[in-house]
């Protein structure tokens, strides 16, 4: 997922936090500002920032205990914090280094020195993520393992013989409702494992070079009676004389399908339903964006939306988004993300034209 790393400047002093604000956005990031320990605390909650730049002297709460707070919550623990203060002594230093800093620069600092502890810490924080990321998808495949072994048989008897009595009861009988309630569980968990067999599966096969506005009718195709049935207004605006791309058809095809399906999901209930799909070249690379009127995602979740099982669906949690990622991912592209609770969601696939 793309996106600026947001830097939080936590200091009293105005002065300090403007030349920050200033050189910091000129280098890319965004900025977000607090002039004491009890803001910097509320910004945290709110902004969830990649990195922390946090004054020792502030207001009601010092840069010693503000430090302590968020290492203490499992939430805030991770994110790297630089320590600016007017003392220069070892013993500060130590201080601020037990109460969880991960770097520590005196005032008057050198801002390309900042910059470059800023840029080092930023690195060691991506590091830390991939690794984790790593050690969650090993997880993963190990747990997908053991659970369609030992869901998938009696799914299909269960299954089996849950149609069969709905088939045998008659419309008016009392006992068909829950039958039905028992088919449409099944049928779920029957979906939740085919979704980890694709995930588990999964594996990119280059071929001919494929246009992706054909891949992209071709699955809609698939879903314009569920969008009629749903009263899904479908918009479709594709860029003509897309470059062709070298693409795994089925599993790309696989990726688009679970976006679609998703925020379909995302609208049931809701009014309008208008649907969004539009394709374009931007920069050197083909940008394909999903776009939906549905409930959407709070902002501090966003981030969750990858992960095996997380769900913001009534529906119940599912692996279709998981499985999309590692798809994009294993073409070179990636996927981003704009929700924002009760006013829909936007997934942008950006898949780069030539390869090396």
């Amino acid at each position: 997922m793309e996106g600026k790393y947001k830097i939080l400047i936590a200091d009293d002093a105005t002065d300090v936090v403007e030349l920050l604000r200033k050189r910091l956005r000129f280098e890319g990031y965004e900025t977000i500002e607090a002039f004491d320990g009890e803001e910097c605390l509320e910004r945290v909650r709110e902004t969830n920032p990649d990195l922390i730049i946090l004054d020792i002297m502030m207001p009601k709460i010092d840069g010693y205990e503000v430090c302590r707070t968020l290492k203490s919550q499992q939430r805030t623990a991770y994110i790297p914090i630089l320590m600016l203060t007017a003392k220069g002594e070892v013993e500060d230093k130590v201080k601020g280094l037990d109460a969880g800093a991960q770097d520590y620069l005196a005032k008057p600092f050198n801002y390309a020195e900042l910059s470059a502890r800023v840029k080092s810490l930023l690195s060691v924080k991506s590091a830390r993520e991939k690794l984790v990321q790593e050690e969650k998808s090993d997880a993963l495949d190990h747990m997908m393992e053991g659970v369609v072994h030992e869901l998938r048989n009696p799914l299909t008897s269960i299954g089996g013989f849950a149609r069969r009595l709905l088939d045998s009861l008659e419309t008016g009988d009392p006992n068909r409702k829950y039958v039905e309630i028992i088919t449409a569980e099944v049928s779920r968990l029957e979906k939740m494992v085919k979704h980890l067999v694709e995930l588990k599966t999964a594996a990119l096969s280059y071929k001919e070079p494929e246009d992706i506005n054909v891949l992209i009718t071709e699955v809609l195709d698939g879903f314009r009676k569920w969008c009629e049935a749903e009263g899904v207004e479908l918009k479709v605006d594709l860029m003509e004389n897309l470059p062709c791309l070298p693409l795994d058809r089925e599993n790309m095809k696989l990726a688009l399908s679970h976006m679609v399906e998703n925020s379909i999901e995302a609208m049931q209930g809701r009014s309008p339903k208008l649907l969004t799909i539009a394709s374009s070249l931007e920069g050197g690379r083909i940008e394909v964006s999903i776009r939906d009127t549905g409930r959407g995602v709070p902002k501090d979740k966003v981030k969750y939306l990858f992960d095996p099982f997380f769900t913001s669906k009534t529906s119940g949690p599912g692996l279709g988004l998981t499985l999309a990622l590692r798809i994009i991912q294993e073409h070179r592209g990636t996927i981003s993300v704009e929700s924002e609770a009760g006013k829909g969601t936007v997934f942008t696939v950006r898949l780069p034209v030539s390869r090396p």
